[in-house]
């Protein structure tokens, strides 16, 4: 007989609340992983404790306020979309339907919840004897991807008895992929027009990460370049380029925040970013691109800008993840 199955499909997290409170909880999980923050703790506690989250949970939290829905956080309400259409496209896809058969789906957060531990302990009280670790993130870093496995294999560091698990390290050129991206932004320009411009924004990562063997920056390069290829687009319609930076050291480069005022002062009316490094909406693409980055253009002189959506839990994203499964799935 094969051994029952389960599946950990994982986000990054999100406060509970718009609060500051909440998001002071948030961060202070999130900005305390060596993989997020890599300085010595006995340098990086006093900054994070005694600065850090004394000032920032409460500019954040009116920043998630800006972007919070009637069901909550916008990245809580796609992961549980992705699960829930998940699970039910495994469920149909299963000729003998019983408890042997049936794959069971967990949604977990890297920082926040439903955490990690609460997660995998549910598949094991379901019996499961293979986990299929999915995580959310289309390109590998070992800022989000590996703090993902770090908390699986601590979960399972003391106990005796450990499932088989199966790690999905990404799907930056997954054919599905690369397909959701050209169709969503074809449908953008459908409904919109086509900009003068196309920014491929991504979650910056410090340069030492490339330098140190991190694939992220190359497999961000590899997805625009085979999105491009399928819109069939010149070299001067469109750029990559990296958000999200923190503290002072140098990341990832260029930076959109700089690219966009660039164009808006070079004389360029209109433009269209996607950012393909998130598979959910959420506070860094509704907020910070969708909103602060457009700010920033128009100021800079430009005149129109648009925010082409993540793939959230769209049919071809659903089709997607359930490929990748179907792979590891015995």
């Amino acid at each position: 007989m094969s051994k029952k199955q389960g599946v950990l499909l994982c986000n990054l997290g999100t406060p509970e609340a718009p609060t500051a409170p909440a998001v002071r909880k948030y961060l202070a999980q999130f900005l305390h992983d060596k993989r997020v923050v890599s300085i010595p703790r006995v340098i990086w506690c006093p900054i994070l404790h005694g600065i850090i989250l004394r000032t920032r949970p409460q500019k954040v939290a009116k920043l998630y306020q800006a972007i919070w829905t009637d069901n909550g956080s916008p990245l809580m309400v796609y992961s549980q979309a992705q699960r829930k259409g998940l699970q039910n496209k495994l469920d149909n896809s299963v000729e003998i339907y019983d408890s042997q058969s049936y794959v069971p789906i967990e949604l977990a957060m890297c920082y926040g919840n439903p955490s990690i531990p609460k997660a995998l302990k549910s598949l094991e009280a379901q019996g499961c004897e293979r986990i299929i670790i999915l995580p959310l993130y289309p390109q590998y870093s070992s800022a989000t991807n590996a703090a993902i496995f770090d908390q699986v294999n601590k979960f399972y560091k003391k106990r005796y008895s450990v499932p088989e698990l199966s790690y999905i390290n990404g799907y930056h050129d997954h054919p599905l992929y690369i397909k959701g991206l050209v169709d969503s932004i074809k449908a953008y320009w459908k409904a919109n027009g086509q900009a003068q411009k196309l920014l491929f924004s991504y979650h910056g990562v410090p340069e030492r990460f490339s330098k140190n063997g991190d694939p992220y920056e190359k497999q961000c390069h590899e997805t625009t370049r085979l999105v491009v290829d399928q819109l069939g687009l010149s070299k001067e319609k469109y750029q990559i380029a990296f958000q999200s930076r923190f503290g002072r050291e140098e990341w990832v480069k260029p930076y959109t925040e700089a690219t966009l005022a660039d164009w808006g002062k070079n004389g360029v009316e209109s433009v269209q970013v996607i950012s393909p490094a998130f598979a959910s909406d959420c506070l860094e693409t509704l907020e910070e691109l969708a909103i602060q980055n457009k700010e920033g253009f128009i100021e800079a002189g430009g005149k129109e800008y648009g925010y082409i959506p993540a793939l959230n839990d769209s049919p071809i994203h659903i089709d997607l993840l359930f490929d990748l499964l179907q792979k590891q799935l015995n």
